[in-house]
């Protein structure tokens, strides 16, 4: 595979990165910014050709990733689309986790093979980026041509790929933003709580390391532990108190303790009194 591409961020370099090491040949890479080209070149080579023309990365590629940021998927496919003369055969696939291959769809009139590539995996930098992909699942979709290719390109670079609906992506992603984005926003309003006892995150690694290990063990629903769990209601009227003047916080551990009673009512752990008063407490 000639692989091609568009947009020279994070991810795109990373995974570029990554094919090169795999025997892949990248051999285009776009972008607006020069700068990202400069990036871009640190870890491609000088192989590649770097552009800022789109178009141009569509003629030399066989093969066209399309890593620019998701509300820009549309406008590169209408772009190319319009641009490029011969895109007969040629498969393209966006790396967004929201959206499916039909965010390419301006190419399908054009004999383009259309698919989505998304790795299930954050990507703070380029090089945790890289560290990472050898363990990452890789979830994708499309037709049947482009999906044979891309469960090649998944298991060159990735641990497994994962075929997903296109329907379905928005809930995948939604899933992800979940246990990733919003653990990181969690963990950031329980920092922000430590500050208030003079404390910091550090000391909690081990216990959230630990919460993880169980997770991936038994699953989320056997590894709740707590106050909610013992049907403590005490406990955590003591935490709401604790959190007047906190309204976000607060908010936050409420709903969550929502569904941490609602995991205990699964697990069957509390009386009919524990659960009323830890609902009474939560509502």
């Amino acid at each position: 595979m000639n692989i091609g591409i568009i947009g020279a961020g994070k991810v795109g370099v990373a995974l570029g990165y990554a094919f090169r090491q795999k025997g892949f040949s990248v051999v285009a890479v776009s972008s607006r910014r020069q700068g990202s080209l400069e990036i871009a070149r640190k870890y491609l080579g000088s192989d590649p050709t770097y552009t800022t023309d789109n178009g141009r990365v569509a003629e030399l590629a066989d093969v066209i990733a399309v890593t620019t940021q998701d509300r820009e998927i549309n406008n590169v496919a209408q772009e190319l689309s319009i641009l490029v003369d011969s895109l007969e055969g040629k498969m393209v696939f966006h790396t967004s986790g929201a959206h499916p291959a039909s965010e390419l769809s301006p190419l399908d009139q054009r004999g383009c093979h259309l698919g989505s590539f998304h790795p299930l995996q954050t990507f703070p930098d380029i090089e945790s980026g890289v560290a990472v992909l050898p363990d990452t699942y890789i979830f994708i979709e499309g037709d049947d041509e482009a999906r044979e290719g891309l469960q090649t390109l998944a298991r060159a670079v990735g641990f497994d790929s994962v075929i997903i609906e296109g329907k379905n992506k928005v809930l995948y992603h939604l899933s992800a933003v979940f246990v990733c984005n919003l653990l990181t926003a969690l963990l950031y309003s329980g920092e922000g709580i430590m500050g208030n006892a003079g404390i910091d995150l550090k000391p909690f690694y081990p216990i959230i390391k630990a919460t993880l290990k169980n997770i991936e063990s038994k699953g989320p629903l056997l590894s709740l532990t707590g106050p909610v769990i013992r049907g403590d209601a005490g406990t955590v009227a003591s935490h709401i108190t604790a959190l007047e003047g906190m309204e976000l916080h607060e908010r936050v551990y409420k709903a969550l303790s929502l569904v941490a009673l609602d995991i205990s009512e699964k697990r069957q752990t509390l009386t009919e009194e524990q659960r009323e008063a830890l609902k009474s407490l939560l509502e």
